[in-house]
């Protein structure tokens, strides 16, 4: 695929030029807001949409795969279309599907309707990245980069915050109605200042990008629906299993063997990347499902109100934030991969802390594991980055890319999935293993609090009772999934000594001399 012909930076006067860049930030706060968004209102949806713990995280991982899937084929309609009318045709799809979202009154709905919302959203963020580098000259693009980066690192760390102020005021469905005043806005200025690119007849490659869609999809249908449907004993589970196998199988045989593959078999040959693409995939299920872990945590176990429970979570993203800025400062000066080391066993530690929480757990330790997780999580990121990149050769960097930013959400959908998946099934066993002391023969049940409050001879003690160890077994899945961030933290470490060093340019009065 070939880039579209992109306006002379001077193209759109200043007047023009600062429209279009409020409406492209809007954009893409738009985008990463609603991967965030919704965790804290789960809660709430769950009990008006009459769904399960485990099904309404699929309100999370339909829209994350598919602004995964729909990601690919962005620079080729941006070729046939024009930038400016795919740009359009996303922010109101986008915002057309976040009304039905906010309208939805079944699962169901809610679902197909998040699919659209990451189907259209996809084109935001890369569109708005190339027009901020088309629409400023050379000397100012530093700065716009730095302006659109904020609006993507923001977004996630106001989501949460902002979905429980609108859940707590208004109501769940204003987590979504909340982007229609901002599209329109978008929409109208774009329509009016953006200039349109050349269009361009193009190929793209539909057969592997059908197959890689194929697997993709049926895998998270596996996943999602495995712990309902209770897995291979199902012949929906065992279809989709058998669709996933098949779409990669495709995938992978039609790279190797056709003329121009959709992601070309030459990434594959970069160790760097490889190992690179591990870690960002398991980097990518513990930010997200991390998040879609500890909203639930805090308001089903910890009883916090929602707005509290995404003021708690807040401090994460800053944590973030600050470690990012402090790791692009580094990365030039000290081994990336030590940066990733120092990342991986600050989140791994704040993991095996999070084991010994309670619901009990003071607001004070809350905020400095969350602080402390989200400033391990942002030193691994730009060196990840940095070391990823640094040996690929220049004409695959925007397939890498894009690769990259696949392996990143589809991470990001099976960590939420797998968690989900632990959680319900350790509240299950955990249940029943706690459930068989309680018998005539436990003398906790046969005097002093069991003859009252715990009596498993009446009704309410009976309700009383089960309610506790309701709790206790959820207590133990979410330590259990704790535990399992935990591992893969570690796991994925080796793979930091698998990867070269990028070279360092050190420069003097005289000459600049490149150092391994």
């Amino acid at each position: 695929m070939s880039a579209t012909t992109a306006p002379p930076a001077d193209a759109a006067p200043s007047r023009g030029r600062a429209i279009i860049t409020a409406c492209t930030m809007a954009a893409t706060l738009m985008q990463a807001l609603d991967s965030t968004i919704a965790n804290v209102a789960l809660p709430y949806m769950q009990g008006s949409l009459a769904a399960t713990a485990d099904q309404i995280t699929w309100v999370l991982t339909s829209y994350i795969v598919a602004s995964a899937i729909a990601t690919a084929p962005v620079g080729w309609l941006a070729t046939r279309l024009g930038r400016k009318r795919l740009f359009i045709i996303g922010l109101a799809g986008f915002t057309i599907a976040s009304m039905l979202c906010g309208l939805a009154t079944s699962l169901i709905e809610i679902v197909a309707f998040r699919l659209l919302q990451g189907l259209f959203g996809a084109v935001l963020v890369p569109l708005s990245q190339t027009t901020l580098l088309d629409i400023y000259p050379p000397e100012k693009r530093g700065s716009a980069m730095a302006m659109w980066g904020m609006g993507v690192m923001i977004g996630p760390i106001l989501g949460p915050t902002l979905g429980g102020y609108l859940t707590d005021i208004y109501d769940w469905r204003w987590v979504f109605y909340v982007n229609l005043p901002f599209g329109v806005a978008a929409i109208a200025g774009l329509l009016i200042f953006l200039p349109e690119t050349e269009r361009q007849p193009l190929k793209f490659d539909w057969i592997g990008f059908g197959a890689l869609s194929l697997g993709l999809g049926a895998l998270q249908l596996m996943l999602d629906r495995g712990q309902q449907k209770d897995w291979f004993g199902s012949s929906e589970i065992v279809l989709e299993t058998i669709l996933a196998g098949l779409g990669f199988y495709w995938f992978v045989v039609h790279m190797l063997t056709a003329k121009k593959p959709f992601i070309p078999p030459r990434l594959f040959r970069d160790r760097n990347l490889m190992m690179a693409m591990v870690v960002m995939f398991a980097v990518g299920m513990i930010l997200l499902a991390s998040a879609a872990l500890l909203a639930p945590y805090l308001q089903t176990l910890a009883g916090y109100p929602v707005f509290t429970a995404g003021l708690l979570m807040a401090p994460r993203g800053i944590g973030t934030m600050v470690a990012m800025m402090l790791a692009g400062r580094l990365s030039s000066r000290v081994d990336p991969r030590l940066l990733m080391l120092a990342g991986l066993l600050t989140v791994g530690g704040t993991m095996w802390q999070m084991t010994g929480w309670t619901p009990d757990v003071s607001e004070r330790t809350l905020v400095i594991s969350t602080i402390v997780q989200g400033f391990g999580l942002g030193l691994i990121f730009i060196p990840l980055q940095l070391v990823a990149f640094s040996t690929l050769a220049n004409e695959l960097r925007t397939d890498g890319t894009a690769l990259w930013s696949l392996v990143r959400n589809v991470g990001a959908a099976i960590g939420i999935s797998l968690t989900t998946l632990v959680r319900e099934e350790s509240i299950q066993v955990m249940h029943s293993q706690l459930a068989a002391d309680v018998s005539p023969f436990n003398r906790l049940l046969q005097a002093g609090i069991g003859g009252g409050f715990w009596n498993p001879h009446t009704t309410p003690g009976l309700v009383a009772l089960d309610a506790t160890i309701n709790q206790q077994a959820s207590i133990i899945a979410y330590i259990n999934d704790f535990k399992l961030m935990m591992v893969i933290c570690l796991v994925v470490i080796p793979l930091l000594f698998l990867m070269r060093p990028p070279r360092r340019v050190v420069a003097d009065p005289g000459h600049a001399a490149v150092m391994d």
